[in-house]
């Protein structure tokens, strides 16, 4: 679920959506208070990182004590049973990855937030980071803001979901391990530049990202060792699975992020 009101003219069609979307959040709402959260451990030169699987978007990355929130919504948690944050992420704007109220609930006095200038207009803090930009996170992670945007997926208007240079996707360097969080896009050419990925994180949601022949295109441009498919609602992940069967180079791990 993806807010676009400002581009919908028609004013019964915007009642219409902003009804399904609190009807959305509501129902979401409603999971968030009961789900457990599958997790995933690495061993990296920085320390042993561990991998929450929120839903959705949404992660939460521990690491020698430090919390990184990205994405955090109440669409898909209740942040009350969770560690507030180190660090938090934001790749853009849209409503399913950026959440006001869940970012000041989990932040502490020294919390960073990382986020686009968009973001940052309505939140009145954080450190913006445009595609290209890097940044040595308390000498714990190397980030890279990198591209995250749509070439074939537009709105009725003709504009893409996700316009070049307004999101970010994120590779997080620690130490000798390498993570790629991709934000809202499709498979972009500047995939091809990301090098000795480690873990992979691609959104699968149609129509606002990318196909399963797509991000298995996208995972065989940059060849990541482990591909989790995320943001992918009722996307069939089998099917991605299918496609990458035959590459033992790259480790397909589906977890519930739906």
């Amino acid at each position: 679920m993806i807010v676009f009101i400002k581009s919908i003219k028609n004013k019964a069609m915007k009642k219409l959506f902003t009804i399904t979307l609190s009807l959305v959040l509501i129902s979401y709402s409603m999971k968030a208070s009961s789900q457990k959260f599958e997790r995933d451990a690495f061993s990296t030169s920085a320390g042993n990182l561990t991998i929450t699987f929120i839903g959705h978007g949404t992660l939460m990355f521990e690491i020698n004590n430090k919390v990184i929130h990205i994405d955090p919504t109440a669409m898909f948690a209740d942040y009350s049973t969770l560690p507030k944050a180190d660090l938090i992420l934001i790749t853009h704007e849209h409503a399913d990855h950026f959440d006001v109220a869940t970012i000041n609930k989990i932040s502490k006095k020294e919390t960073e937030i990382i986020l686009t200038q968009t973001c940052k207009n309505q939140l009145q803090k954080g450190k913006v980071m445009k595609n290209g930009d890097t940044y040595d996170w308390q000498k714990l992670i190397h980030i890279q803001a990198v591209p995250a945007y749509n070439i074939q997926h537009k709105t009725n208007t003709g504009e893409p979901f996700h316009p070049k240079g307004k999101g970010n996707g994120y590779v997080l360097t620690f130490g000798n391990f390498k993570v790629y969080v991709a934000g809202d896009t499709e498979n972009i050419p500047e995939m091809k530049s990301l090098k000795n990925i480690n873990v992979a994180f691609l959104p699968m949601n149609l129509p606002y990202t990318m196909t399963p022949k797509m991000v298995a295109e996208a995972a065989l441009s940059f060849m990541p060792k482990i591909l989790y498919p995320y943001h992918y609602g009722n996307t069939n992940t089998n099917e991605l699975v299918n496609l990458l069967k035959n590459r033992p180079e790259i480790e397909v791990r589906i977890r519930k992020l739906n």
